[in-house]
C-alpha cells in the first residue's frame, strides 16, 4: 500500500467520525413548522342575523423558518401593527432591517391570498389586526477557541404570522381611550395634591 493510499484511507475514516446528528436532525420531520396559525382560515361560522354587524373578512398567513433572531424581528412585527396593508408595504420598503424584506413579501402573499382564496373584493382595504413573532428552528454549531477549546454557536430562526382584517384600523390600535393633554395635565395635577408628607398634621 502506498503513502498515498493510507493517507486516503485514514482520512475517510476521520470523515466518518464526523458527528452532524444535530445539524441534520434539525431539518427532519421531528421538527414540523407551527400549523395551526393557518387553521384559521378553515373555521366555518354560524350564519348571522339580520340586526347583527357583518363579520368583517379576514386572512392568517405566515412564513417560515426564517433565518433572522426572532428577538430583532420583534422590533419590524410591531412595527406594522394597526396599519394599513398598503401602508405597511410602503413603510417596510425603507426599513434598512434584514427581516423587514421578509415581512414585506408575506404581507404582500396574504394580500394576494384575500382576493383569490377568500373572496375579498377590495385586498386593499384591509389592515394589519395582529402581527406575531414566534422562535423558530435553533441549529447549533461549533466555533474553535484558543488552546484545542470550542464554544457553541447557535444559528436562530423566526416564523412570521400576520393577520389581515377587512375594513379601516382603528385610531388607536395599543390604547382604547387614550388621554387628551389637558386631561393628562389635570390627571398630573390631582395627584400633586393629593400627596401627603408623612407624620404630618
Amino acid at each position: 500500500m502506498t503513502l498515498f493510499n493510507k493517507v486516503m484511507q485514514c482520512s475517510l475514516q476521520q470523515i466518518n467520525k464526523l458527528h452532524t446528528t444535530s445539524t441534520v436532525a434539525a431539518w427532519t420531520a421531528k421538527y414540523k413548522d407551527p400549523s395551526k396559525w393557518l387553521q384559521l382560515n378553515k373555521k366555518v361560522y354560524p350564519p348571522q342575523q339580520l340586526h347583527e354587524e357583518r363579520r368583517p373578512a379576514f386572512v392568517c398567513h405566515q412564513r417560515n423558518n426564517i433565518k433572522y433572531s426572532p428577538w430583532k424581528m420583534w422590533y419590524i412585527a410591531s412595527m406594522v401593527r394597526g396599519l394599513t396593508v398598503d401602508e405597511a408595504i410602503k413603510q417596510l420598503k425603507f426599513v434598512l432591517k434584514k427581516g423587514a424584506k421578509d415581512v414585506r413579501e408575506t404581507l404582500e402573499e396574504a394580500k394576494q391570498l384575500a382576493a383569490k382564496e377568500h373572496n375579498v373584493e377590495f385586498p386593499s382595504n384591509m389592515w394589519v389586526a395582529e402581527s406575531i413573532v414566534g422562535k423558530g428552528l435553533v441549529v447549533k454549531g461549533f466555533r474553535r477557541h484558543a488552546r484545542k477549546r470550542v464554544g457553541i454557536i447557535e444559528y436562530f430562526h423566526c416564523h412570521y404570522f400576520v393577520r389581515l382584517e377587512e375594513g379601516t384600523p382603528p385610531k388607536n390600535y395599543y390604547f382604547h381611550s387614550p388621554k387628551e393633554p389637558h386631561e393628562q395635565l389635570e390627571a398630573w395635577l390631582t395627584q400633586m395634591r393629593k400627596r401627603k408628607i408623612t407624620n404630618s398634621l
